[in-house]
């Protein structure tokens, strides 16, 4: 099973009847590099792994999806601007099955943070989104969405501050959107959701300029459709 990494990628980049897909394991804010350190993991996280893991070229990378949840979420300590400590937040974790993969530690659930969007984009350009858990989001009558942070009367769109110590010092931009009711879990098309889920999606793509092209409605593979 062992083999010389760099030229079995190059073999298969080389192989027009073979794709090529790499799958990142952690999110961009835990990125060595560019996370919110120290509370991050030991390697690139962001598209900056694809090519110091397996050892291939920038230009072999043809398209750059970026997949998100249709709200935030974080384990463990850290600033964690949208924060929802309360019941909406319990009910978020609770419904989305927000625990820790490898840990089985509760997930700090969030309304969406779109800075934090912006910023992954910035380092990974992503060519379009895939957004999971839209469903987890039914029943909520009053959504917030972040769409970016001022520090010390600086707006911070698209851009962390420097360390941990100022974000956590950074106020949190909210724009109001209205929930929907209905379950979304059956489906297949964007037409088949609720106009307030339709203009949730909306609002993203235009906030962060990026399409989704993904949108998931529940945990099975069937639940995850292609936007046409």
């Amino acid at each position: 099973m062992i083999v010389d990494g760099v030229d079995f990628m190059h073999e298969a980049l080389a192989d027009n009847n073979k794709r090529i897909i790499a799958e990142g394991a952690n999110a961009t804010m835990l990125d060595i590099d560019f996370g919110t350190y120290p509370y991050v993991t030991s390697s690139s996280t962001g598209i900056g792994g694809v090519f110091t893991g397996l050892g291939v070229p920038p230009q072999a990378v043809e398209t750059t999806i970026g997949i998100m949840k249709a709200y935030t979420t974080r384990v463990g300590a850290g600033p964690f601007p949208t924060w929802l400590d309360n019941e909406i937040g319990d009910s978020i974790q609770h419904v989305g099955h927000e625990f820790g993969a490898t840990t089985g530690r509760k997930r700090k659930c969030g309304w969406l943070d779109l800075n934090v969007v912006k910023y992954s984009h910035k380092l990974n350009g992503f060519h379009s989104l895939n957004i999971t858990k839209l469903d987890v989001l039914s029943g909520i009558k009053d959504l917030k969405v972040a769409t970016h942070y001022e520090l010390n009367g600086k707006k911070l769109d698209g851009s962390m501050p420097g360390t941990i110590q100022e974000l956590a010092q950074c106020k949190t931009i909210y724009t109001d959107l209205p929930g929907w009711t209905e379950d979304i879990s059956s489906a297949q098309h964007f037409s088949d959701l609720p106009v307030n889920a339709q203009n949730y999606i909306k609002f993203i793509e235009r906030e962060c300029n990026i399409p989704i092209t993904w949108i998931g409605n529940g945990p099975k593979r069937e639940e995850m459709f292609l936007r046409q």
